[in-house]
Parts: C-alpha cells; sequence; structure tokens
C-alpha cells in the first residue's frame, strides 16, 4: 500500500447498497433478479437521482451467476444508461462451511467469481454468515435474536480457511479482490479471529470488509470499536460502512442500538477514516443502512464521507 492516498475526496469510488428496494415486490411477488426492465429502470433511476454513480450488487437481489447472456447484458446497460456502475457483487449468507450446502456453496461462489469478472467488476464480496435463523426472520431487527454460529472445531476452522483460499486464487487469477464481511459468530466476528483468518489464507488479494457496525449494534457485549478497527484496517481491501446509536448497562446486562447516520452514530467515522488513510486504505467503500429510506440516507452518508476523504 502506498503512503499517498489511492483517491480524493472526489475520485474516491463510493456505492450504495441495494437494502432500499425490495428483493421480491410485495403486491407482485416477482423477485428484482427476475423483474422487468421497466422495474430495473426505476431503480437505477433512484440511485442516480440521489447521486450515486456505483452500486454494489448484492445477490440476495440480482445473482449475476444465474442471469441468462441476454439478461445480463440488459441489466448493465440499464445501468450503465443512468450512469451507474457495478464494481462489486456481494455473496450473502452462502457459507462454504454451511452444513448441508458447503458444496453447493463452493460451487456458487467460484461461478459468482466468473460473473464478476465477466461484468467487469473489481471485487469479490462475501462472508462466513449463514442464512437467518426462524427467529431473525421473525425479529423487527434481526441482530436482536441469536443466529447460526460457526462452531470451535479446527478441522471446520482449517476447512474454512482452505475453501476461501481457494476461492480467493480463482478471484486473483481473474484480477478480482476478494473481501471477507465482519460478521458475529463466524470466524471473522471479532478482532483477533478475523486478523488469524485472513493471516492463514495467505493471500495477497484476500482482506477483511471491517464492518464494524454488525459488531456494535448487537444486544450483547462486544468488543470496543477502536480496537476492532485498530486491529482490521491494516487488512482491509473494501468496506462496508454504516452506524447505529448505543446505549448499554454498565455491568453488561443489556444493551440497545438504532440504525443512524455515519455522523451521529457511535462510531467516529471522523478518525476512523482518518486511521484507514494512515494505514493506506485503498478500497471501494459501500455505504449501507438498515430501515427507513435506505437510498435516501446512504446518499446522505455518501456526501458525509466526502468530507473526511483527503482534498484534492
Amino acid at each position: 500500500m502506498s503512503n499517498e492516498p489511492a483517491f480524493t475526496a472526489e475520485s474516491w469510488p463510493i456505492a450504495t447498497c441495494l437494502h432500499g428496494f425490495q428483493a421480491v415486490d410485495r403486491r407482485t411477488g416477482v423477485a428484482m433478479h427476475d423483474a422487468s426492465p421497466e422495474v430495473w429502470d426505476d431503480m437505477f433511476a433512484q440511485i442516480a437521482d440521489v447521486g450515486f454513480t456505483l452500486a454494489e450488487l448484492a445477490d440476495s437481489h440480482v445473482r449475476p451467476a444465474d442471469l441468462e447472456p441476454a439478461r445480463r447484458h440488459e441489466f448493465l446497460a440499464i445501468a450503465e444508461s443512468h450512469g451507474v456502475g457495478i464494481p462489486s457483487v456481494h455473496l450473502q449468507r452462502q457459507s462454504v462451511i454451511m452444513p448441508g450446502h458447503e458444496e453447493r456453496n463452493l460451487a456458487y461462489a467460484h461461478r459468482t467469481i466468473d460473473a464478476a469478472a465477466e461484468w467487469g467488476m473489481q471485487v469479490f464480496s462475501t462472508g462466513l454468515h449463514q442464512p437467518f435463523s426462524e427467529a431473525q426472520r421473525k425479529a423487527l431487527w434481526f441482530w436482536t435474536a441469536e443466529g447460526p454460529k460457526d462452531p470451535d472445531d479446527r478441522e471446520v476452522w482449517d476447512t474454512a480457511v482452505g475453501r476461501i483460499r481457494e476461492l480467493g486464487k480463482h478471484a486473483a487469477d481473474l484480477g478480482l479482490r476478494m473481501s471477507l464481511e465482519m460478521y458475529e459468530d463466524t470466524y471473522v466476528g471479532t478482532a483477533d479471529s478475523a486478523v488469524r483468518f485472513i493471516e492463514e489464507v495467505g493471500l495477497d488479494n484476500v482482506g477483511l470488509n471491517p464492518d464494524v457496525a454488525n459488531l456494535i449494534r448487537l444486544h450483547r457485549p462486544v468488543e470496543d470499536w477502536r480496537y476492532l478497527f485498530d486491529k482490521t484496517l491494516p487488512y482491509a481491501n473494501y468496506w462496508h460502512v454504516k452506524n447505529y446509536t448505543r446505549d448499554e448497562a454498565a455491568d453488561g446486562s443489556w444493551a440497545t442500538s438504532v440504525p443512524s447516520t455515519m455522523e451521529t452514530g457511535l462510531i467516529n467515522y471522523r478518525q476512523v477514516f482518518r486511521d484507514a488513510i494512515a494505514v493506506g486504505f485503498d478500497g471501494i467503500i459501500l455505504t449501507e443502512q438498515y430501515g427507513g429510506d435506505s437510498l435516501g440516507v446512504c446518499a446522505t452518508n455518501q456526501k458525509y464521507i466526502r468530507t473526511l476523504l483527503p482534498k484534492g
């Protein structure tokens, strides 16, 4: 990593998530993946209207590996017509160590890497988190309920490292970065474990997505956000950013959190961005928001982020 910032405030690639758009239309029951060109056109028109030129494609909405070539061309052409690029794909809740689905998920990840390269993307983003538990599906905020946990088992850990290394080599062969999202109760769910995991994978193109807000929102004791960033930022190569307000009892008996803008939550992103740039972070920044007007809050956060980045 260079000592000079990779981009300026004006040029740094900042993308929006697609949380503000229904993965499945509540009225018609049609998935975004299968939607008409008119639905895609409306989505990208809204994205452009709030000031974004980039959007992360999460496979919760559209699975690039499963789109027919004609549909793939149509999707990209519609995005381009609104001046929106697709620099990254985020493969969600398809862990390569998910019991009973390991080989299927591994094969799907390989197909997604191929698709990402064919689409001209730069980043293959994924993680080790699994589909929501029944309790999480029923909760207002899924992070308030218990979800799946990676086992304290060296053999499973080694399997995870090996499979991520396999995917990382595939991504490297195609010129892609690969990034693992930090997420609770996975092998990349604490500062020390995440760093150890990335070091054991041992590939230059495989790094961390230090989505520390995933952890501070939990209604239980959590690591200090400053420690989490101090440990993980040197390994970061892609970054989901969001924030939450948080309150907790001193004795750890209770905690609560609510989504916020980046500026008003617990994490002091003004300092975190200074620290990230100081250690050479040069990745795409992905704004993310749960609840409310997700796209609108992401747009607000993009404006805020650009005030924190190096001036040209």
